[in-house]
């Protein structure tokens, strides 16, 4: 694959990400920001009264992870087989991510719905970036 761009994160010329890393990267710090905005949200709500601190849905946090893995799977345009990709991700990373809330269901919504963004999160990429680029050269 050639490289349109040196800079991070680095992509090839049909806009894909190349490395593992850069996927993680930019997931990663797409989750913090939404964790980041969550906690403050939760935080002027709670100030002002409005609720308690920590009832928010720690979830939220994968809205931007999901619009990084939209655009990967729009990069990936030629073949059906990152629609089964993009499924058994989905469906492993989703579970992963229930399940990983439900053994942290004593802590606050914020931060069991927090953990289960996370592993949700890197379980999607580690099996979208892997399994995309397996079926692609078959």
């Amino acid at each position: 694959m050639a490289e349109t761009e040196t800079g991070f994160p680095r992509r090839d010329a049909h806009g894909r990400l190349v490395a593992l890393p850069d996927l993680l990267g930019v997931a990663l710090a797409g989750l913090v920001i939404g964790i980041l905005i969550l906690v403050l949200f939760d935080g002027v709500l709670a100030f002002l009264g409005f609720a308690e601190f920590g009832r928010a849905n720690g979830w939220l946090a994968v809205i931007l992870p999901v619009w990084l893995f939209a655009e990967e799977f729009r990069a990936w345009r030629n073949g059906t087989y990152r629609v089964l990709v993009a499924l058994v991700a989905a469906g492993v990373a989703i579970t992963s991510g229930l399940l990983a809330a439900g053994l942290a269901n004593e802590w606050p919504p914020l931060a069991s719905g927090g953990v289960a963004a996370t592993v949700f999160t890197f379980g999607y990429a580690l099996i979208w970036f892997h399994g995309v680029r397996w079926l692609a050269r078959s």
